[in-house]
């Protein structure tokens, strides 16, 4: 019985065992013996491993970053260059940018502006691990979207990336600065670091520096700074641009606002007492800005120009500038800049006097030179010393136009004129209205103007000179009096838009540099813009002969001799009571081929192959810290008309050729400054 129960178990077993059991999958995914959606829902098991994993692989990573990436050595990135400036013909016109910077210790530093710089840039600078995951994690998403790279730093990571990295806004380079804050950190005292800090910061003036700072601003040593005034330079590490109070009222209010958050700042981190913070009520006011002597003369007003056109096109700012190293070729020309200047202070010598007549404190005189083919500009005159008066005179847009601006109105006339007609009209045949404006501008006469800007339009007259190359933001308000030239561009813009009237209507917009270079390689944004036809041919021709004219009365002598050379002109006349005086000129050559009947003839070098520049002159009376210009009556005597015949008389001796003004001596200050002491401004 017991040996057929064992026979009958042995049948029942299968005649062939399986070779081997199946094996268990490490990752069991999708899961087995499960069914429906659980069969895909990973187990706990598989998310704690994965996880685990990951995480794992990144420390080690991390790892291998850390040991692999080493602590630069700080001399190697410090070592600045200065930025070379060079005139037309390739001649080098300034180097600029020797770093203005003079380490301290942070015994020199008061502890309040230490205390400021903490509480606006990093308040727990002393605790933390000098890195800021949150910051840097917002800085890769806003650098990945295309938006601000801007903030977020601690003062450990700023330090390093002033000390030892590029300014470079890249995923790449804030992964450096990342591992390099954390081996500085441990490596380095806190004190250290600030101390690096407060050296290699930029405060904006070209001053680099906590000690370098506290001169541009206050003229004293960093360890004078009171607490205020310590508010307001760490105020300036946020971007100099945006908080130096003296640069715009914008500006200035923004610091202000900066300044008293810093002050209450210290008071809620614990670092001044609200007794303390209490005594400081009164905005510190920096010192006003000062340039550098190599910036002496004409150079400084130059630099000023060039700089604005780069910022324009290339997006770089002040800061990124002054770290040097910039080949920087302008469109000035040396001769005729320093031609410029001596014309205008050998009238200023002439006509002005501060000692004799009241009237005649001041005064101030701005003008440049815009080349109509290609919108170069070739000469400015900023004013009388640029260390010294730092307002630029040829760039300022707070100069009334006045009669000036009258041509503009009577071509928007004559555009209407040549629609209405049609192309087919004989631009001679002048109907009444326009042949009321030219006499009207030969007459220095203003009502016709008025009623003109009614029937035209004043939106046209605007959208013709905006085309022309007036900022819009210069214009005055679309009121009745518009077209009497309220408006108040600067020298170099109105140059450059009655430049179009000589070039067939065709308009060039302004520039002032040709080329950019860093570390050899060419930057980009200086492909100019093609010139644009903004007025038909026939219209500028007509006012090319009606500006001839004008310039003939102008610079005519009293025995009914013409100027010793055609010239087409626009100028401010004694009955605009304005607060200025203007004399815009183009030298022509007589009758063009092609001269509409009846008109004066044109330019004999017009289109591309113009190369004589429009100049622009501008005078004006402006007291430092007034806000208005002050009248011009009594200006250079009773014979004057209101300082109206003095920029003709300048712009007749620019062009004088004669030896002593042809001279290719480099523009400098020691025979202006002296002369022009008693007529500087505020700047």
């Amino acid at each position: 019985m017991k040996g057929n129960r064992v026979r009958r178990l042995l049948r029942r077993l299968p005649r062939r065992l399986p070779r081997r059991l199946p094996r268990r999958r490490i990752i069991d995914y999708p899961r087995q013996g499960r069914a429906g959606v659980r069969r895909w829902l990973p187990s706990w098991r598989l998310v704690l491993g994965t996880f685990g994993t990951c995480f794992g692989g990144l420390v080690g990573l991390f790892v291998i970053v850390y040991i692999s990436v080493d602590i630069p050595n700080e001399n190697e990135l410090a070592a600045q260059e200065a930025s070379i400036y060079y005139w037309a013909d390739g001649s080098q016109m300034v180097s600029v940018g020797a770093v203005n910077r003079q380490n301290v210790t942070l015994d020199k530093v008061p502890d309040s502006v230490e205390n400021a710089v903490i509480a606006a840039e990093n308040a727990t600078f002393y605790s933390d691990s000098g890195v800021s995951l949150q910051g840097i994690g917002r800085a890769v998403v806003n650098m990945l979207s295309g938006g601000d790279t801007q903030g977020g730093s601690t003062i450990t990571q700023q330090y390093v990336k002033n000390t030892y990295l590029s300014q470079d806004q890249t995923v790449t380079r804030k992964a450096k600065e990342f591992i390099i804050s954390l081996k500085v950190n441990n490596q380095k005292s806190k004190r250290e670091i600030l101390r690096g800090y407060l050296n290699t910061s930029w405060f904006g003036r070209s001053s680099n520096g906590i000690q370098a700072a506290a001169h541009a601003y206050y003229g004293i040593d960093a360890e004078k700074l009171n607490p205020s005034q310590g508010a307001l330079l760490a105020a300036l590490l946020k971007g100099s641009e945006q908080y130096d109070p003296t640069l715009s009222k914008a500006n200035h209010q923004r610091a202000v606002a900066r300044w008293k958050w810093i002050l209450d700042r210290q008071v809620a981190t614990g670092k001044m007492s609200a007794s303390e913070r209490a005594k400081y009520t009164r905005f510190p006011e920096p010192r006003a800005l000062a340039k550098p002597t190599s910036q002496a003369g004409q150079t400084g007003y130059l630099v000023d120009v060039a700089n604005k056109f780069i910022q324009s096109s290339t997006g770089l700012t002040d800061k990124d500038l002054a770290s040097g190293g910039y080949r920087i070729h302008t469109t000035f020309d040396k001769t005729l800049t320093h031609r410029l200047e001596k014309a205008v202070t050998r009238v200023r010598q002439q006509t002005i006097d501060p000692k004799k007549r009241a009237t005649d404190t001041f005064v101030q005189f701005g003008a440049a030179s815009v080349r109509p083919k290609d919108g170069a500009i070739v000469a400015l005159y900023g004013g009388a010393d640029a260390t010294k008066h730092f307002g630029n005179n040829a760039d300022t847009s707070a100069v009334p136009a006045g009669s000036a601006f009258k041509p503009f109105v009577l071509a928007a006339s004559l555009e209407q004129q040549t629609e209405a007609w049609g192309a087919e009209a004989n631009p001679g045949n002048w109907d009444s209205t326009v042949g009321d404006l030219r006499g009207a501008l030969m007459n220095a006469q203003s009502p016709p103007f008025v009623e003109a800007g009614q029937r035209i339009g004043l939106e046209r007259i605007r959208d013709l000179v905006v085309n022309a190359g007036l900022r819009e933001e210069s214009l005055a308000q679309l009121e009745p009096t518009f077209p009497l030239g309220t408006s108040a561009p600067s020298a170099i813009r109105l140059a450059s838009a009655y430049t179009t009237f000589g070039n067939g209507g065709v308009h060039a917009e302004p520039y002032a540099v040709s080329k950019m270079t860093l570390d050899g390689k060419p930057l980009d944004g200086f492909d100019h813009q093609e010139p644009a036809q903004v007025l038909s041919p026939d219209v500028a021709q007509q006012m090319t002969g009606i500006l001839e004219g004008l310039g003939w009365r102008t610079l005519g002598t009293s025995d009914g001799r013409g100027p010793f050379r055609p010239v087409a002109a626009g100028v401010s006349e004694p009955g605009d009571r304005m607060k200025s005086a203007w004399f815009v000129g183009s030298p022509s050559g007589g009758p063009s081929a092609g001269a509409a009947p009846g008109v004066a003839g044109g330019f004999s070098k017009g289109g591309a192959d113009n190369d004589e520049p429009t100049t622009a002159i501008t005078m004006f009376r402006n007291k430092p810290g007034a806000p208005e210009l002050l009248p011009m009556n009594g200006v250079g005597g009773p014979d004057s008309g209101l300082g109206t015949t003095i920029p003709p008389k300048i712009w007749t001796a620019y062009q004088d050729t004669s030896p002593q003004d042809t001279s290719s001596r480099e523009t400098s200050s020691q025979d202006t400054s002296s002369q022009d002491a008693p007529l500087q401004a505020g700047p």
